[in-house]
Parts: C-alpha cells; sequence; structure tokens
C-alpha cells in the first residue's frame, strides 16, 4: 500500500477521523489485492510498518505530535519520517526497545535509513509528475537513486531499443558481408548464363 485512508478501529471509522499518511507501507501482505483503503480489522491487525509524511504548513503541529504518538504507542509503526517541503528537511524516528521513538540520525548526505525497507530517503532535485521541484525519494545501499514505476519502465524501453538498434546494425553488417562474399565469387546474384 503506498497511500490512501487509514483505518485502525470502527469508531475512527464511523467519525471519518480520517488519520491517512501521505505514504504507508506494510510488509508481508498481499500487495496484488486492490484496495481504496486499509482498514486494519480487514487485514489481520496489520499496522503500516513505514510511514512518511509531507509537512504543510497547516499539518506540521499534528505530523509532528498528535500523528507521531498515535503512530508510536497505537500502531507500533516500526520508522516514522516526515519531510518539510518548504526546508527540506527530513526528521525520522524508530521504535527502540521500550516501545518509544528513538530520532534516526542522517549519514554524511543528509539520509535517513529505512531499516524496514533496506533503503534510504534522502532527498532529490528533478521532475517527478511534471513538477520540477525537490522531492523525498528512496536511494539504495550503495547512493543510487531508486527508480520510479515510471523511471524503471523508460529505462527498459530505453535499453530495448538501444538492444534493438544494435541487433538491426549487426544484421545489416552481415548482410553486406554476405553481399561482398557473393560477389567476390561470382555470385552476383543474377542467373547463370
Amino acid at each position: 500500500m503506498a497511500s490512501g485512508f487509514l483505518y485502525y478501529s470502527l469508531t475512527q471509522a464511523r467519525k471519518r477521523d480520517l488519520r491517512g499518511p501521505d505514504f504507508f507501507f506494510v510488509d508481508h501482505v498481499d500487495g496484488t489485492r486492490p484496495r481504496r483503503w486499509w482498514a486494519v480489522w480487514e487485514e489481520d491487525g496489520r499496522y503500516p510498518d513505514v510511514i512518511l509524511e509531507l509537512l504543510s504548513e497547516s499539518t506540521a503541529k499534528i505530523d509532528l505530535t498528535v500523528k507521531k504518538d498515535l503512530y508510536e504507542q497505537t500502531f507500533h509503526t516500526h520508522e516514522y519520517f516526515c519531510c518539510d517541503p518548504d526546508t527540506l528537511q527530513l526528521k525520522g524516528w524508530r521504535l527502540g526497545k521500550q516501545g518509544r521513538y528513538q530520532a534516526i540520525h542522517p549519514d554524511e548526505n543528509g539520509r535517513l535509513a529505512c531499516e524496514k525497507l533496506g533503503l534510504w530517503i534522502g532527498m532529490w532535485t528533478g521532475s517527478f509528475l511534471h513538477a520540477h521541484g525537490t522531492f523525498p525519494r528512496f536511494y539504495d545501499g550503495q547512493g543510487r537513486l531508486v527508480p520510479t514505476h515510471a523511471e524503471a519502465e523508460k529505462h527498459h524501453a530505453e535499453t530495448e531499443k538501444q538492444r534493438a538498434d544494435r541487433l538491426e546494425a549487426e544484421l545489416a553488417r552481415l548482410k553486406s558481408r554476405s553481399s561482398s562474399k557473393r560477389r567476390r565469387n561470382g555470385r552476383g546474384g543474377k542467373a547463370g548464363k
């Protein structure tokens, strides 16, 4: 699950008290089953393992207090990250041994380790969904940007086109070579006399 409404109790659902993180990940679930929302009681009591919130002027206080407490004390979400798109700051917390959030310290590139995903979260500047800006993105352990689905498809298409172009060039080279051999051997392709 990437985003959407998250219902954690029937009371909360009835009151329409929505607590939909901007991004969340739940490990070991059937990702092929379409869902319009995540209802904990319909998912064998599974809460998100990782949550990322994008802060805004209107949500920052709630994201850093009310939601942080909810994710720590009720959801027991292993890792919680917040990104402030205005200041480009990332903050992260991981549940400690006592079940309390401990701050995740950034590496030398300002990225935060996400244990559950085996990735790093860092800021990236570029175009995404037709908007240019700086966005939080995932990086692998070697510091390489993890491609989005669209980026991976584009890379695959480009790679396949390059492969097809190479094969076409090789075929043209072989045909040319074969024609040259036939001409040298007196078989220029015309019928015998």
